[in-house]
C-alpha cells in the first residue's frame, strides 16, 4: 500500500508540474505580425485586429507586443468609451518606443487604439479580453460577454476547455482513481 500512495504521490506532482508548465505566461505580437499595427488597407480588414483578439486566449500575466514607427504612431490604453468614440486626449497609458510590450495585469477587457490623429476612426484599434487566472488553472475558457463593435452586432468569443491542460486534469483523475483502486 506504501508503494502505491509513493507511486500516486509521485505521478500527482508530474502531472501537476506539467499543468503549470504549459500555463507559463506568453508573448502575443499584436495581429499576429510585425505589419499588424496599422490602418487597415480596406473595409474587409476593419476588424482584422478584433478577430486576431477573439481567435487567442489571454491569460493574466501575458504580454501584448506592438512593433510599428515610433515616429508616425503609438498605442493607446483606453476605456471602454474612449475606444467606441477614439479619444486619443486623455489615455489611461500612452506608449511611443515602437516596441511596446504592455503585459496583462488583470481579467476582462482591455482597450488599445493607435495615438496618431484618424488611425482609430480608419479601424486601427483592438479589444482583448483576458481570462482570470482561476479559469486559467481550472483549464476552463468561458465565454467573455459580449463586445460590441461600432457599426456591427455583439461578438463573443468561441469558449471551451484548454484542450492541453483539459486533457492533463483528465489524465490526473484517471492516474489517481487508478492508483487509489
Amino acid at each position: 500500500m506504501a508503494a502505491a500512495s509513493s507511486i500516486a504521490l509521485s505521478s500527482t506532482t508530474l502531472v501537476l508540474l506539467l499543468l503549470f508548465s504549459f500555463s507559463e505566461a506568453r508573448e502575443f505580437l499584436v495581429g499576429g505580425n510585425a505589419n499588424a499595427w496599422n490602418i487597415p488597407n480596406s473595409q474587409s480588414n476593419s476588424e482584422s485586429l478584433n478577430q486576431w483578439a477573439q481567435s487567442s486566449r489571454f491569460r493574466v500575466s501575458d504580454t501584448l507586443v506592438w512593433k510599428y514607427d515610433s515616429t508616425k504612431d503609438s498605442v493607446l490604453r483606453v476605456t471602454k468609451e474612449g475606444y467606441a468614440s477614439c479619444n486619443t486626449s486623455d489615455p489611461i497609458e500612452e506608449y511611443k518606443d515602437g516596441n511596446t510590450k504592455v503585459k496583462l495585469d488583470k481579467s476582462g477587457p482591455h482597450y488599445f487604439i493607435s495615438g496618431a490623429a484618424g488611425h482609430c476612426e480608419k479601424g486601427q484599434k483592438v479589444i482583448v479580453v483576458v481570462l482570470s487566472a482561476r479559469h486559467r488553472f481550472m483549464g476552463i475558457s468561458p465565454a467573455p460577454a459580449p463586445v460590441e463593435f461600432e457599426g456591427g452586432p455583439a461578438v463573443a468569443p468561441i469558449s471551451g476547455a484548454t484542450s492541453l491542460e483539459g486533457s492533463l486534469m483528465v489524465a490526473l483523475g484517471v492516474l489517481v482513481g487508478f492508483v487509489l483502486m
